[in-house]
């Protein structure tokens, strides 16, 4: 099989390496075909609150798609062309090239970038742009042969959202690169309990939370909170904790793989999400995959995605969203329990394994793709149910 990844997908984002490397691994020719359109995150904010409509955005889209029809030239045969995410924008360029070909046409389409601009309050700076990206979103939804989600209760929305069959939708889970987080064995110097978040500070994380929890822990002088990345809340959450004059926690800016891993590895407890929002709920963050795979015990907010993958107390600690008390109240719960940690550490870790590593999500990729390739040849594109 010969896949064409297309479009203006977020190269390094950790989903699109993994998909791309699921393949690789197990004998699927992938050809790229990309062209990079954003710049990072302020970049893309700046579009969708209305920066789209200076001439020169305009400018540098034309001649980005234009690079990119050019790479597609010299792209070959391909058995099935894939949009990577976030491929909104790109999707009905890729429908038309894939027709053109009579080629089926797959996209991971992961997350609804339209829940994400209201989540980041988008609208109330440009609530025409919000309004175009959700038109732009349903048009997207009825031109995939295929979508890949990664869990069912997203598949629910999107089914609900925009009238996308049942039939069309297929997951397969985040999961982390357990090549790289896997547990390691590291000694710290201090005798402190880490606790340890990292990740993009956006409202749908709930970093406030984290902090009020910090702020309600700070008379036990052994608990300290490192709180690693960037986002568009940085300033407001490390404005909080100043407000406080907490000295149990410490912001650190994002770093390399390697160093964050360090760091990753040596906390006693990964901390996950906590806020409320409907893409909090729905999803399942890298980092508790990635805390699974590296054997620490992750504590994260209560959700019907955790609920219907993970079991409390056994394989990762829920607590109550939005509620600093229930987080501070897991947090020593854990501290004061070495043998539930290690519970966790070990049943969440053999959990990640059985049924969300790199081999299990290859092998359920791959499936999909052959079935469509072969599906498309004899109905053109009419696939079963494999929505779990």
């Amino acid at each position: 099989m010969r896949v064409c990844y297309f479009g203006t997908y977020r190269a390094s984002y950790i989903r699109n390496r993994l998909m791309i490397e699921r393949l690789r691994n197990n004998g699927v020719e992938v050809v790229e075909c990309h062209e990079r359109l954003w710049h990072g995150l302020e970049d893309r904010e700046q579009a969708a609150s209305g920066g789209w409509i200076n001439p020169r955005f305009w400018w540098r889209v034309g001649v980005t798609y234009a690079r990119l029809l050019w790479r597609y030239r010299s792209v070959g045969p391909y058995d099935v062309m894939v949009v990577g995410y976030p491929g909104q924008p790109d999707i009905l360029l890729a429908r038309v090239l894939s027709w053109l070909r009579h080629k089926p046409l797959v996209w991971d389409v992961l997350m609804s970038i339209y829940l994400i601009a209201l989540e980041r309050e988008l609208e109330k700076r440009s609530p025409l742009t919000v309004q175009l990206i959700h038109s732009l979103e349903a048009l997207a939804c009825h031109l995939p042969d295929l979508f890949i989600l990664d869990t069912d209760v997203y598949a629910s929305w999107f089914k609900k959202t925009y009238g996308i069959p049942a039939s069309r939708i297929c997951l397969v889970p985040l999961g982390a690169d357990d090549r790289v987080f896997k547990p390691y064995k590291l000694e710290r110097a201090d005798d402190l309990f880490l606790c340890t978040y990292y990740g993009t500070f956006i409202p749908s994380h709930g970093l406030e939370y984290v902090v009020e929890a910090a702020r309600l822990l700070s008379k036990e002088r052994s608990i300290h909170f490192e709180l690693i990345g960037r986002g568009p809340n940085r300033d407001k959450i490390l404005a909080l904790a100043q407000s406080y004059g907490l000295d149990n926690v410490t912001f650190i800016e994002w770093m390399d793989e390697d160093e964050l891993v360090r760091r990753a590895t040596s906390a006693d407890i990964i901390l996950g999400t906590f806020g409320t929002t409907p893409q909090a709920l729905m999803t399942f963050q890298n980092k508790i995959y990635e805390g699974l795979a590296m054997a620490k015990p992750v504590i994260t907010g209560d959700s019907p995605a955790m609920r219907q993958s993970l079991q409390h107390g056994e394989h990762i600690f829920l607590c109550t969203r939005a509620d600093p008390q229930s987080l501070a109240a897991a947090i020593l719960s854990l501290k004061n329990n070495p043998k539930l940690r290690k519970r966790l550490s070990m049943q969440g870790y053999q959990f990640y394994h059985n049924n969300f590593d790199l081999a299990q999500t290859s092998q359920q990729w791959i499936a999909y793709l052959q079935s469509l390739v072969s599906s498309y040849s004899g109905q053109h594109g009419t696939i079963g149910h494999r929505t779990r």
